[in-house]
């Protein structure tokens, strides 16, 4: 593949082709990383996805900028030019079949052309339309941790009603990290007195795990519940064997291409129970320099004994949807968590649970899963707003699947039908043209973030995939995050809201571990009888309405760290609105081609081999 344009002329080969059902989203890879920084490598390994290995590799062996013309030699292919006008895109692709994503990806390359870049014309508005040296003498990162220095519970309890925060970054200014939180801050003897925990995850670094816990907490029992199959399963229980303390459950994925992308701590202390529901992999990368999310549950007393039916529920009916999701994986080790939860007070929890779980759903079943659960939620606890149809929707992802070829196939259908439901009374014979504004960093937004180019590993968007449904790509707007200070640390949260069209207030507001995909959300098949769902996930939705508020909506907060001048039902939303739409020049990140002609913060170039 070859292009000119402001970041170089190149020629890439790739084998991560993408299949119509699965994203990009962090896909499962054959073999693993060794981690690695700045050269030197411990013994370490966890399974990872292609880009992230890429993304690491990059990392630790960076090729620097040059100004002659970089390209990679490759193997040839055939290939099929296709274009679209408008985009700024003038791609080609193989016309071979890709190859099945459950399969091994071996080292076969194809040649895609990419003509130099025309100027698009102007963008309409769109409207939908990550064993050598035992643990304890590993060095360690330094963070800020809570101490008495920092009132703990200030942070938990006095100024964050909706207890969403985001996580520390290092290399931005402190005061846009006095609100935020390091897994050791979760994982503090301050939060709890811990017993046991269960970490569910995607990608895991057992060793760098366990060096989050406390010295006095790192022999606890500790569940790690996973999705790995073969030799990534193998390779995580080596990675587990050192430590007896360490269990390992495996998350059944039956149906093809799916993955246990759920990211969730269970964390029973000798006070009481807590559950934090986040976007972060257990890697050190992922809690570094990103813009993740999590929500933190209020510390959940233990129930008087002998309690039982539904003691302990609260208005959203947390406990008891947690407690089905837990039961979905068909393990007796999770069916002891499950009456672990049972065995506490949850009433105090004020967000909705919204998970996904691989499965095959019809009738009433389609609306405990994925985006119908989301549009159950939204029927029923939420009121229409005046003027609602002018109330767009927003998405915010840290990666894509396959569309289709067009907007009716999914995205201007049955999501956004679920997305725009607000109470009882959306009318689906005369669909309302209701605006859909997709965030996802640019080229530029890589290449300017405190990691460079990178960071780009985390955004596992394929041109295999983009290249299948450039109509897509003109929803999509800029990632900014001045709000927050976290405008160059690159997004791997992903939210989805109701702003009203001024972007002041919300009528709801989601943080989720579910990327852009139909195997996140669900897919219907059989005429629209059955939805389908590949993947686990899971995430939080926060209704105006658990909170006490009548008006529908939440107030935006103008600043996520300001002080306490404003309203403590304001929502702190960590990224600006409104959101910017791609200029004329700007281009989504694309993980596998390079981009060598202007160089990232570090003085780098990207080649993705």
């Amino acid at each position: 593949m070859s292009q000119e344009s402001e970041h170089g002329r190149w020629t890439v080969s790739s084998s991560d082709e993408s299949t119509e059902e699965n994203d990009d989203a962090e896909k499962p890879s054959t073999s693993s990383l060794s981690l690695s920084g700045h050269g030197k490598t411990s013994g370490s390994q966890y399974p990872c996805s292609e880009a992230r290995k890429v993304g690491q590799k990059r990392k630790a062996s960076p090729v620097k900028f040059s100004d002659k013309s970089f390209s990679t030699e490759i193997s040839p292919a055939k290939i099929q030019r296709t274009s679209q006008e408008g985009l700024g895109w003038c791609l080609s692709s193989s016309d071979e079949e890709p190859e099945s994503e459950g399969q091994p990806k071996h080292a076969q390359k194809e040649a895609v052309k990419v003509e130099k870049f025309s100027a698009p014309k102007k963008q309409p508005s769109h409207r939908c339309e990550d064993n050598e040296l035992p643990v304890s003498q590993k060095p360690e990162k330094h963070y800020k941790v809570a101490s008495e220095g920092q009132d703990t519970w200030d942070l938990l309890n006095g100024g964050n009603p909706f207890r969403f925060f985001v996580t520390k970054v290092k290399g931005i200014k402190s005061k846009y990290n006095s609100g935020a939180l390091h897994i050791k801050d979760i994982l503090s003897p301050l939060f709890g007195t811990l017993v046991s925990s269960a970490q569910f995850n995607y990608c895991i670094d057992v060793e760098w795990l366990i060096r989050q816990y406390p010295q006095e907490f790192r022999k606890k029992p500790l569940l790690i519940v996973h999705g790995e199959k073969r030799e990534s399963k193998a390779e995580l229980h080596a990675q587990a064997h050192p430590y007896e303390n360490v269990r390992l459950c495996q998350a059944k994925l039956d149906i093809a291409f799916g993955t246990h992308h759920t990211k969730m701590m269970l964390l029973l202390y000798e006070e009481g129970l807590r559950v934090v529901i986040h976007t972060s992999n257990l890697i050190d990368a992922d809690w570094d320099q990103k813009t993740q999310g999590i929500w933190l549950s209020p510390l959940y007393p233990r129930l008087p004994h002998g309690t039982t039916g539904s003691a302990g529920e609260s208005v959203t009916n947390f406990k008891s949807d947690l407690i089905l999701y837990l039961m979905t994986y068909n393990s007796p080790t999770l069916k002891e968590w499950a009456d672990i939860i049972q065995e506490h007070d949850l009433s105090e929890t004020r967000v909705y649970l919204l998970g996904s779980t691989p499965g095959r759903y019809q009738g009433n079943q389609k609306e405990k899963w994925g985006h119908f659960r989301l549009r159950k939620l939204l029927k029923e606890y939420t009121s229409p707003i005046p003027a609602q149809e002018s109330w767009p929707v927003i998405g915010q992802f840290s990666s894509i699947g396959s569309m289709g070829a067009d907007q009716s196939k999914w995205l201007c259908s049955e999501f956004q039908e679920s997305l725009i439901t607000l109470g009882g009374t959306v009318k689906t014979l005369a669909k309302p043209d209701i605006p859909i504004h997709l965030i996802y960093p640019t080229v530029d937004n890589v290449r300017q973030s405190l990691e460079g180019y990178p960071a780009g590993g985390s955004l596992p968007y394929s041109i295999q995939t983009a290249q299948k449904q450039l109509w897509l790509h003109s929803y999509f707007h800029k990632w900014s995050a001045e709000t927050s200070g976290r405008s160059h640390a690159m997004p791997h949260i992903k939210t989805y809201m109701r702003p009203s069209p001024d972007f002041q207030k919300i009528a709801w507001f989601l943080v989720t571990s579910a990327n852009l995909s139909k195997a996140a959300w669900g897919a219907l098949e059989k005429n629209g009888t059955q939805l389908m769902i590949r993947s686990y996930e899971l995430g939080v939705l926060f209704l105006p309405s658990a909170f006490g508020l009548d008006t529908g909506y939440f107030h935006v907060k103008k600043k996520m760290f300001s002080g306490s001048n404003e309203p403590v039902t304001s929502f702190p939303v960590p990224y600006d609105l409104p959101p910017e739409q791609y200029g004329s020049k700007d281009r989504p990140w694309i993980w596998n081609i390079p981009y060598t002609k202007a160089p990232d913060t570090h003085g780098n170039m990207w080649v993705p081999s």
